[in-house]
């Protein structure tokens, strides 16, 4: 299992899998390819469906194009064998390339899974959370301990870096208004949900400020803002929402905010080494629903759970979640997404406190779960996974 530097990415939105996957894509091949005249990019599968939504052309050509003229080839229809999210690369006429955009800003060439591109190998020699979790009960240590055991302590710099960003995105969230772009015309709405918050009850204030906050991360990746992966960027607001309510609002010390960031992160790479944080591979319950899970482990943590109730808080986050659809209107990353993301953070927050209140005792594993998510997601027709040809993208007519 990688390093939570493969997990969490700096970068720009709308999509990972659509925008920062494909422009990686497209640096590693015009380094390769510096005096080329002339460069021709098919998209496949998910990504020419909902691709011009994405961005994902605009991407591709704004690093090609700086070498020589970019000619793009739409095909929607056509799914390549090893991931729905499948591009090939041809320079002058000739070396062709192929590689898939597997998810979270991650490429793969399919020939193994994972990210090819990831700095060094494995990181992590356990990968399934119950073999992690007999560890914490055998040694008294915390998952957050196992983090910084197998990654370093110099991993808490890179953590550092990755919530100050969540945090830049919040507050630019909250101070930016008009409409998103694009051809909905939504109107932000994380900055009227901040000021309404402030005169609720206690109990109702913090579902409001976590639905603000949320909100906020998610309109600065919908408009193309500088976001991190949680695990993706159609899912970035959940979990800055528990961590930046927690550490502005509760007054938890940064330092275990951090920890519960580790926390959060050793739960999505467990997902994203055993089954998908792809929406166009498993749609959107390995997006929004890893996302919640991970929210839901860290706010768990946070509160003083033990292992067991960390592991039961993550796994209501994703089990509750199973069989969510990726069906974005007009292949956009705005609706049903936004939304999604302010009622994930709330759904880790009660089930957070759901799994704080219980013993920690349950019948079904967080591991079983994530193995039900993969099967559920190759179950799901492609119409629902990201292409824009089932569900709520057929439902709205301009």
């Amino acid at each position: 299992m990688k390093s939570l530097r493969e997990l969490f990415r700096i970068g720009k939105g709308p999509s990972s899998s659509h925008t920062m996957g494909p422009d990686n894509a497209a640096r590693i091949y015009a380094k390769r390819h510096p005096e080329a005249k002339s460069f021709e990019v098919t998209l496949y599968g998910s990504l020419a469906a909902t691709g011009k939504g994405h961005m994902t052309d605009v991407a591709i050509i704004d690093v090609l194009s700086k070498i020589a003229p970019v000619n793009i080839v739409w095909q929607p229809k056509i799914f390549l064998p090893f991931h729905p999210n499948g591009m090939k690369f041809t320079a002058d006429g000739g070396d062709e390339w192929t590689v898939y955009s597997v998810g979270g800003g991650a490429l793969s060439e399919g020939k193994a899974e994972g990210d090819m591109f990831a700095a060094g190998g494995d990181v992590y020699e356990m990968h399934k959370i119950k073999d992690i979790m007999a560890w914490c009960k055998k040694t008294g240590h915390g998952y957050w301990e196992y983090v910084e055991q197998c990654e370093g302590p110099e991993i808490w710099d890179f953590l550092k870096e990755v919530f100050d960003t969540m945090e830049k995105a919040v507050e630019r969230g909250l101070d930016a208004e008009g409409a998103l772009p694009g051809p909905l015309g939504l109107a932000r709405k994380a900055v009227s949900y901040h000021v309404k918050a402030q005169g609720y009850n206690e109990t109702a204030r913090y579902s409001a400020l976590l639905y603000s906050y949320a909100l906020a991360v998610i309109e600065e990746n919908a408009c193309g803002g500088t976001i991190v992966t949680a695990p993706t960027c159609g899912s970035c607001g959940v979990l800055p929402a528990i961590l930046y309510a927690a550490y502005h609002d509760l007054g938890f010390s940064k330092q275990r905010v951090l920890r519960a960031l580790a926390t959060a992160g050793l739960f999505g790479n467990v997902i994203k080494h055993n089954a998908s944080i792809s929406g166009a591979e498993v749609g959107c319950q390995g997006e929004v629903g890893v996302a919640c899970a991970m929210a839901a482990a860290a706010g768990c943590q946070l509160w003083g759970g033990s292992p067991n109730q960390i592991e039961y808080a993550a796994e209501m986050g994703l089990e509750h979640h199973l069989g969510m659809t990726c069906d974005p209107i007009c292949g956009l990353v705005q609706i049903p997404c936004i939304e999604r993301n302010a009622f994930a953070a709330a759904r880790a927050a009660d089930a957070t406190f759901y799994a704080i209140t219980s013993d920690g005792n349950h019948r079904i594993s967080f591991d079983h779960v994530v193995e039900v998510m993969k099967r559920t997601g190759h179950d799901l027709p492609s119409l629902y996974k990201e292409t824009s040809e089932g569900g709520l993208a057929l439902e709205y007519k301009e």
